[in-house]
């Protein structure tokens, strides 16, 4: 039988350091882990970015995490929660975190199971009046929300059943996932095919032979009579992964195009440097760009979307990674980028057919994606069924999710 009892009485809370306790002058090269908001996130406790010394570590004892507290995320990406392993480096909580150690009646994985659920969502809109819990102040909040606590082998046995659940579930997701990446892979497999191709009717141009190479340029952004509603200013977090180019509101005015440049419609742009490096884009309209983008503007007798697919195929993506400077960013300039070469139809009816058939395959792996990401959203509502029937007090000893259900799905 299930009673409720207060956050607070369950668990002990202890928010991160704030002010000016734990700042980066505090940091070593090697001592003491500092527990960041991307270990709940992620659920990893190895990759560890800072550390501070002994007699910080005592200074902040209270911070510290012990094998089997909770982690919740509580800024930014809120409400994400892991627990701590057996093996866990010692360390402490930065301001991000908030510690939870469950009181000796209360299962840790029960806890981070109803943390996960729609009931403990539901718990916070019903105590915030819709605020979101984004400061200090949460706390408060947090413990004053009604946790549904069965006796602690009844937890045990909510835990099992969800284990079991949970696991045919996640098995079902990574089929989905790999059958998602054989599908990209499938069109990429498609453009490597067609663009490897040589011999009669087939010749190799370098960028710089097809059309106009640029490299985008940024105007002083101090100055704001230079951004307005003219044209749109293309940056590497506009790149769709359909090609296309969703700009938001970044736009500059006529103004400041004149302190950038202005790639001309169906111009082929890619991101030339950092993590994004080869992240392609076609425009069917005029454009301008910081200067992380080259763009290619073809000549009459290329078609540009033939030329987009050749830039976005492996091929040359490799030929792009290999002639980057392997600093602490990858870059390739663009004397380098203008002077790779692609594998181009002489004809221009010939472009044009290939162009239709990537078009219509493309289309078709689209779907094929979509499809399975509805699948995956199926699989994500039935875990937050099952989640929202535990807490309720609704699973039995019988429950299971068989392979007829997730066959339903998947």
């Amino acid at each position: 039988m299930m009673s409720l009892k207060k956050f607070g009485e369950v668990c002990d809370f202890v928010r991160g350091p704030f002010g000016g306790s734990l700042k980066k002058s505090c940091f070593v090269e090697e001592g003491y882990a500092v527990y960041e908001q991307q270990h709940a996130i992620y659920n990893q406790f190895t990759q560890i970015r800072y550390f501070v010394d002994e007699d910080k570590f005592n200074e902040m004892k209270r911070f510290e995490l012990k094998p089997n507290d909770l982690i919740m995320s509580c800024s930014g990406t809120m409400g994400k929660v892991a627990i701590v392993p057996d093996c866990v480096k010692r360390g402490i909580i930065n301001q991000a975190l908030l510690k939870l150690t469950p009181k000796e009646f209360l299962d840790v994985e029960y806890l981070r199971y109803w943390m996960s659920s729609p009931d403990f969502d539901a718990r916070i809109e019903e105590n915030t009046v819709g605020a979101a819990i984004k400061n200090v102040a949460s706390v408060k909040i947090l413990k004053q929300i009604d946790v549904p606590i069965p006796p602690l082998p009844e937890q045990q046995q909510i835990v099992a059943l969800l284990d079991q659940a949970f696991a045919a579930i996640d098995q079902a997701k990574a089929n989905i996932d790999k059958n998602i990446e054989n599908a990209t892979s499938l069109f990429q497999s498609k453009l490597n095919d067609i663009f490897s191709q040589k011999g009669e009717g087939w010749e190799e141009k370098k960028l710089l032979e097809l059309g106009r190479v640029q490299t985008g340029t940024t105007p002083p952004t101090k100055e704001k009579s230079y951004y307005g509603d003219f044209i749109p200013f293309v940056k590497p977090p506009h790149f769709q992964k359909d090609g296309s180019i969703d700009i938001g509101s970044s736009m500059l005015s006529e103004k400041g195009l004149k302190k950038g440049r202005l790639f001309e419609e169906n111009s082929i742009l890619m991101v030339c440097i950092g993590a994004t490096i080869g992240k392609t884009g076609f425009s069917k309209i005029p454009v301008s760009a910081n200067q992380q983008i080259n763009a290619l503007t073809p000549k009459k007798e290329y078609h540009p979307k033939v030329l987009y697919y050749a830039l976005i195929s492996d091929i040359f993506f490799n030929k792009v990674l290999k002639n980057s400077s392997q600093a602490t960013l990858p870059m390739i300039n663009k004397s380098k980028w203008q002077n790779l070469s692609v594998n181009i139809p002489v004809k221009f009816d010939t472009q044009i057919e290939i162009v239709t058939l990537l078009d219509e395959f493309r289309i078709k792996v689209d779907k094929i994606k979509i499809q399975y990401l509805k699948k995956l959203e199926s699989l994500e509502e039935l875990k937050k069924s099952i989640l929202q029937k535990a807490f309720a007090g609704e699973l039995t000893k019988e429950f299971s999710v068989s392979r007829e259900q997730l066959a339903v799905i998947t």
